[in-house]
């Protein structure tokens, strides 16, 4: 659930890569995040990812790569490095 989160927190990570590697849509990550965060820090989140442009890849610019945490190597079975959008 922390690795979830930290994605969710990320501006370039997408929900589609949260949905890929986690299987949980983005209406259920914003549900984990409102249930998980105070209510100030879930509301400042929820402002950044509607202004934030890279967090859905249809409003993507192309020039955007895609970005790998540093705790990403950490993780076993992790098949969003192993692919790409």
């Amino acid at each position: 659930m922390d690795r979830i989160i930290e994605m969710a927190w990320e501006d370039r990570t997408p929900f589609d890569a949260i949905t890929y590697q986690c299987g949980l849509k983005e209406e259920e990550v914003k549900a984990l995040m409102k249930k998980s965060l105070k209510f100030s820090s879930y509301k400042r989140w929820r402002k950044r990812v509607e202004s934030c442009r890279t967090k859905h890849l249809k409003t993507r610019s192309v020039s955007i790569g895609r970005f790998k945490s540093k705790a990403q190597k950490h993780i076993t079975g992790n098949r969003i490095s192993k692919s790409s959008y």
